[in-house]
């Protein structure tokens, strides 16, 4: 279990030792902050999105997945608990690469992650406009899914705008849809619904052909990647809530915990209830949770499950905006961005970052009139939006790595004493994977589409560099880097503790 020192430094305390001043309400609590991680993982989103695809690719047993990404994700989620723990400052990926690394490594990490988080917005409210529109009725048109989808970002964003108290409260709100929506019903179609029997999870009905079942199962491996980030949106609000350095690491395991409970239950639940599986399967149904849940429930309770899903959705984008536009505030107050001193601006009456916010929504309407001009982009940008927030991920966790092999101890009070290098070695080999399973070309023989995310990550990892070897963002940066050694031991001096009492 992680050891707790005797004290740590106030919340204000703590961020003057990192070098910032407090410019934020630290009105989030844990529930709060948990609620903003497990909205933005979303275990309903991600189910509904990708069950059609994913049963095509590998059938039932694809559910496995969601036990193995999610142990190696809460590895993760316990190494950037240690970090933020030292450094609950606003931006968490960003952040913690700059005072881990140094700032030209964290410029790429950030850039790489702020444009996975930019196109996941897109996408969640690309695949929530089709809920509305189900909702009020509308024919699923293009210029309905336009217009649906900018509709998300604008209310999202008008939420965001209205300060911490409204989307701590939206967060929790939209947590409570998706245990009702996700745990409730997935339950319910597990006891009452069942047309299927168990045994279904370990049949993998002819998928995979002569070349054998591993293939189809790797590449089900989305059933959980997809599922399983989200859970850093805790750390990216870091300033905006109370004491931070103890509560986010919390918040982060029990996004995963409950997230991968909840997915079970949906996923399974889904499963087990479905009318024709093997149609799903053959993939003569490309949207088949609409029919399973009007088997189940019946018109008038499908009705309500739109209700559900709808606020979850909303939710969902709204989390999504504000942990991006903390990011982007984030980057833009060490000067690293260009117009960083508007983008850093916060307002003096909500306390929140507006400018970095307006941006969070127009990068994503911009793409979404991208996706209406061709639909195909969606299912790009969504994979790229994965590999590119998995990639940020690792690089995080291999800076905490490479410090450790300096002589890092980790001076928060969430602590895994000895257990963090193993953790650390662990979660590193978790990520690398995964990031294998994502970027693995496709096999439909067309080059454009096989190879098209990871064409997309180059095309940002390029730009990126371009962009930091030409225009030198980093000379005019001042902000602290690479110190997590000598922070640690300042921490330590003011707070009375040392290694050996924290191991």
């Amino acid at each position: 279990m992680p050891e707790t020192p005797p004290s740590h430094l106030a919340d204000e305390e703590h961020l003057k030792v990192l070098g910032y001043e407090g410019s934020f309400d630290r009105s989030m609590s844990l529930w709060a902050n948990f609620a903003l991680g497990f909205t933005y993982l979303s275990p309903l989103v991600g189910v509904y999105s990708l069950f059609a695809t994913v049963l095509t690719i590998g059938g039932p047993p694809s559910i496995w997945w969601i036990f193995i990404v999610g142990g190696g994700q809460l590895l993760v989620s316990l190494v950037f608990g240690e970090i933020v723990s030292q450094y609950p400052i606003h931006g968490g990926i960003y952040p913690w690469a700059r005072r881990l690394w140094g700032r030209r490594y964290a410029w790429m990490a950030a850039w790489v992650y702020i444009w996975a988080m930019i196109v996941t917005i897109t996408a969640v409210a690309e695949y929530g406009s089709g809920f509305l529109a189900s909702f009020f009725g509308l024919p699923s048109t293009p210029e309905t899914t336009l217009l649906l989808t900018v509709g998300l970002l604008v209310l999202a964003l008008l939420f965001n705008f209205s300060g911490t108290k409204v989307l701590a409260r939206v967060a929790q709100i939209g947590l409570a849809a998706e245990l009702l929506g996700v745990i409730g019903l997935g339950l319910y179609l597990l006891i009452f619904q069942r047309k299927n029997d168990p045994g279904v999870f370990f049949d993998t009905m002819g998928l995979g052909g002569s070349g054998g079942y591993a293939g189809a199962f790797m590449g089900a491996a989305l059933a959980g990647l997809f599922l399983f980030y989200g859970f850093e949106a805790c750390g990216d609000v870091a300033e905006e809530v109370s004491d931070p350095a103890r509560r986010i690491p919390r918040a982060m395991s029990l996004t995963i915990l409950v997230g991968g409970v909840s997915a079970l239950f949906s996923f399974g639940g889904y499963i087990l209830a479905a009318p024709d599986l093997k149609g799903i399967v053959a993939g003569q149904d490309s949207d088949p949770i609409p029919a399973i849940l009007t088997s189940a429930l019946g018109p008038v309770g499908a009705k309500v499950f739109l209700i559900i899903a709808v606020t979850a959705f909303i939710s969902c984008v709204l989390s999504l905006q504000a942990a991006a536009s903390r990011l982007l505030f984030s980057f833009a107050r060490d000067g690293m961005l260009p117009g960083h001193r508007w983008l850093s601006k916060v307002s003096p009456r909500s306390k929140v970052p507006t400018h970095a916010l307006i941006v969070a929504c127009t990068i994503p309407v911009i793409l979404a009139v991208l996706v209406y001009l061709n639909g195909d982009l969606l299912t790009a940008v969504t994979s790229f939006a994965v590999l590119g927030i998995y990639l940020a991920f690792q690089m995080v966790v291999l800076a905490a790595l490479r410090q450790r092999t300096k002589g890092w101890r980790p001076a928060g009070p969430f602590s895994l004493g000895r257990l963090g290098p193993v953790v650390n070695i662990a979660a590193l080999a978790y990520g690398l994977f995964a990031i294998f399973l994502l970027a693995r070309p496709g096999d439909t023989g067309n080059a454009l589409t096989d190879y098209v995310v990871l064409i997309g990550l180059g095309v940002v990892a390029l730009s990126g560099l371009l962009y930091l070897f030409v225009a030198r963002p980093d000379r005019g940066s001042n902000a602290p880097e690479g110190d997590a050694i000598a922070v640690a031991e300042q921490i330590r001096r003011r707070t009375g503790t040392t290694s050996a009492t924290r191991r």
